[in-house]
């Protein structure tokens, strides 16, 4: 048979044309049933409409029903305070003599005399709670400080009642003001501030910006904040939080979830001066034991032994071991005649312990101590000489005991000084110049200059110090001094003992102490 090759071909190419108008055909067919046929979701619908439930609008739910509660008993008691300051005018300036006379005197007296000012006044807001049905109210000292007159507008009320300060604490920054009312007022409860835990929720209530019966919610943040951490004064240890804290905040109050006051809201840090997520309030407790004193005595009395102590050097974990104790306080300063200076407390010696309590912060001792009732006796325990001792400490008055210190200060420059190591010059301690600095009789070495940017510079040391121990190895001279640095190496540990005649607060005993550098 023959083949047609030809022919062949033409079978091939009609066979392409028809398998190509299949496809087309199927392609057209597959667009015009899905026009016309519903889509896979309305499929989805028609299959599961007679199984599915309606869905249906819930009724509102109140969530936050326990925060809205607490205000509801609180914000009652939470006032306005609004302030006045009157200020004396600046005094109408005089022309220098001559000035006024001549052709110039019309134009010195327009352009630069000012004209008769009067008094200039000063307006403020702040916040404070009700803690006594009677018009007693707590806020800050700040809010009120200078003020000539004192207004209080309860929540809710447009009646004005002028307030009274019944007394103040510049120490811990907080006011008792009193108004006169025709019935009972809404008091808030104070709680135990002892019991707040890092992480509760809290209320801040108040006027911020003078908006009034304003609330904001967040956690407590940390607690004890103080001077350690760069916060607040010697006696005021904050709840820090994250409830929004503005000016005119200042002196209401912080509020628990069992609805009571747990702490005074004082102070913000901000760089721009409004909320920026840290704020502070003062525990109830010590806003307590403040009230109490203010409303009973006018005055605020806490108790001292005469001791001084500085917390970044005195608690130094290097200070304490080179002077033989796990922990504590070495003690800076003693005051002269003070209760401790009786008892036979000296510079140098660490109080690991007051009444049996553990003493590893300066705040465990200040409170230790002023918390006790002036008169009564405490039992203070410390390290000498790495040996354990105790003595028996009578309370006074603060302020009797740092009354009239007056002890000499000062220092006069070196005639002839000689460098030593770690960017120190010094020279040994004459006994003129030991006089001079209220330190008869003492021995030692006088730093009379400190290099910029030196070792001695980064551990503290200022011109007039006198080193009279290198990690408790005596020096009396110069020779000495610069033979105990001698023996220092790179990496090493060490501890001067420095006494430093300190204006306010007499002569101080000072554990200066570093790693020596490389």
């Amino acid at each position: 048979m023959k083949f047609d090759r030809e022919g062949f071909r033409t079978l091939i190419k009609d066979h392409r044309l028809r398998l190509g108008l299949l496809v087309f055909v199927t392609l057209v067919c597959g667009l015009l049933i899905g026009t016309v046929l519903p889509g896979r979701g309305a499929v989805s619908r028609a299959i599961g409409r007679d199984s599915a439930t309606p869905l249906a609008i819930p009724n509102p739910v109140h969530l936050s029903s326990e925060f809205a509660s607490i205000v509801e008993n609180v914000e009652p008691a939470v006032v306005n305070i609004s302030t006045t300051q009157v200020h004396r005018a600046p005094k109408r300036p005089r022309l220098p003599r001559g000035f006024d006379e001549g052709p110039l005197g019309d134009f010195w007296n327009r352009f630069f005399e000012f004209p008769d000012m009067g008094p200039m006044t000063e307006h403020s807001l702040g916040s404070g709670v009700i803690v006594d049905k009677k018009g007693y109210i707590l806020t800050n000292d700040h809010v009120v400080n200078g003020a000539t007159k004192i207004q209080v507008q309860l929540s809710g009320q447009s009646t004005k009642y002028t307030a009274k300060v019944v007394g103040t604490d510049d120490e811990t920054d907080l006011a008792v003001l009193k108004i006169s009312a025709d019935r009972e007022l809404p008091v808030a409860k104070l709680g135990n501030s002892d019991g707040v835990r890092v992480g509760d929720w809290v209320l801040a209530i108040g006027s911020p910006f003078g908006l009034r019966a304003t609330v904001t919610a967040g956690i407590i943040s940390a607690k004890d904040r103080g001077q350690a951490q760069g916060v607040g004064g010697q006696f005021q240890h904050f709840l820090q939080t994250d409830a929004a804290i503005n000016p005119g905040n200042s002196g209401g109050p912080l509020v628990d979830m069992a609805g009571q006051v747990i702490g005074v809201n004082t102070a913000i840090e901000t760089q721009s001066g409004g909320y920026q997520g840290v704020g502070f309030a003062l525990p109830s407790n010590t806003a307590i034991k403040v009230y109490n004193d203010l409303i009973e005595h006018g005055k605020v009395t806490r108790g001292s032994i005469g001791v001084s102590f500085q917390e970044e050097q005195s608690t130094n974990p290097t200070v304490l071991k080179e002077l033989g104790a796990p922990y504590g306080v070495a003690i800076q300063g003693v005051e002269p005649g003070s209760p401790a200076s009786r008892a036979g407390l000296k510079g140098g010696d660490v109080i690991t312990a007051v009444n049996g309590k553990p003493v590893k912060t300066g705040n465990d001792l200040v409170d230790s101590i002023t918390r006790a009732p002036v008169g009564s006796k405490v039992e203070i325990s410390y390290i000498r000489d790495g040996k354990e001792r105790k003595a028996g400490v009578t309370v006074e008055s603060r302020d009797e005991v740092f009354s009239g210190n007056s002890s000499p200060s000062g220092n006069s420059p070196s005639e002839e000084s000689s460098p030593v190591k770690f960017g120190l010059r010094v020279e040994t301690l004459s006994p003129e110049r030991a006089r001079h600095l209220g330190m008869e009789g003492q021995r030692g070495v006088v730093v009379s200059g400190i290099d910029a940017g030196s070792f001695a510079e980064d551990v503290g040391f200022q011109e007039g110090d006198v080193i009279v121990e290198v990690n408790r190895k005596g020096v009396e001279s110069y020779a000495e001094l610069r033979e105990e640095l001698g023996r220092l190496r790179a990496g090493d540990e060490v501890v001067f003992k420095v006494l430093r005649q300190d204006q306010d607060r007499g002569l101080l005993t000072l554990f200066l102490a570093g790693t020596v550098p490389s």
